[in-house]
């Protein structure tokens, strides 16, 4: 039971290494849409779940407004950007746009320091860069960073580091609203919020249309996401964040580009280097040991 808590969270990464490959099959339509879909059909799965709790539930102004930070950086901004940045290279490479895993610690663990007042051990700071470190060579081959993508490539990692500024800095905001409140209130009042936020980014952004005349295919696509690496990830993700503090998450949070590299190798044939391998063997023990020092934090 111990580590429980970081455990979870490292099964919710290992799903999000999955959401790239299911993104790509829906490169026709606008990443806006894909965003409000994915969304609005998780919000109708978890709803006579969150219908049983909601009267059970009270929340504060702060934890209001804290859910609308969430709603608007992490649920619509964030995903867009990272949507965003997948069509960008043309749902070919996953290397570039992973280059948010490797910045997303530095948000996560200033905001932290904010928000929730957590102060890292030292012994944290130690196996949390190793972590970085061993993250970036498990994702780029000998330290390589992949360019050959097309002209997209530039753009993709700016809209990848927006992605990591808003799902990074809102990691402390989930935790501060899960302290009170049970994983499903607060994964539900996430669906439900970014779900109406995201209406008029829908149509400002010209997605309306395709939203309306989606294929068959294309939602069963959605409710794929929404049963693997959205709203089911991120239900589990918050049941791991509700025992684990936020810097703590982040690391563990690494294990998403490694299962991602181990992906792409075997549906789309990208061999690994050696030092791929050696990397991820670093990145496991550093995430194992930064999972051992989640009493140490100061919250």
């Amino acid at each position: 039971m111990k580590f429980s808590g970081p455990f979870l969270i490292f099964i919710a990464a290992i799903l999000w290494g999955i959401d790239g490959i299911l993104r790509r099959s829906l490169y026709s339509l606008p990443p806006i849409t894909i965003v409000f879909l994915e969304h609005l059909i998780g919000a109708i799965i978890l709803l006579p779940f969150f219908l049983r709790i909601f009267r059970k539930e009270h929340l504060t102004k702060k934890e209001w407004w804290a859910l609308a930070v969430i709603a608007l950086f992490s649920g619509v901004l964030g995903t867009l950007f990272f949507t965003t940045a997948l069509a960008k290279i043309h749902f070919i490479s996953f290397s570039v746009v992973f280059l948010l895993q490797k910045l997303q610690p530095i948000f996560t663990v200033a905001t932290a320091a904010v928000v929730l007042k957590e102060r890292p051990a030292k012994q944290y700071w130690i196996w949390a860069g190793v972590a970085v470190v061993a993250a970036y060579f498990v994702t780029f081959p000998s330290g390589v960073v992949n360019l050959a993508t097309g002209s997209g490539t530039i753009i993709a990692a700016l809209f990848a580091v927006a992605a990591a500024l808003c799902w990074g800095s809102t990691t402390a905001f989930s935790r501060y609203t899960l302290l009170n409140h049970s994983n499903t209130f607060i994964v539900g009042m996430r669906f439900l919020l970014t779900t109406l936020i995201a209406i008029p980014f829908l149509f400002a952004l010209g997605g309306g249309e395709s939203a309306l005349t989606i294929g068959t295919g294309q939602i069963w696509k959605l409710v794929a996401i929404a049963l693997t690496s959205g709203m089911v990830a991120l239900w589990i993700y918050y049941r791991g964040l509700k025992s684990t503090p936020a810097s703590v998450s982040t690391i563990v949070e690494l294990a998403f580009p490694l299962t991602a590299v181990i992906i792409d190798y075997f549906l789309y044939d990208t061999a690994l280097a050696a030092s791929q391998y050696a990397a991820a063997v670093v990145l496991l023990f550093a995430v194992y040991k930064v999972s051992r020092l989640s009493r140490k934090i100061i919250n």
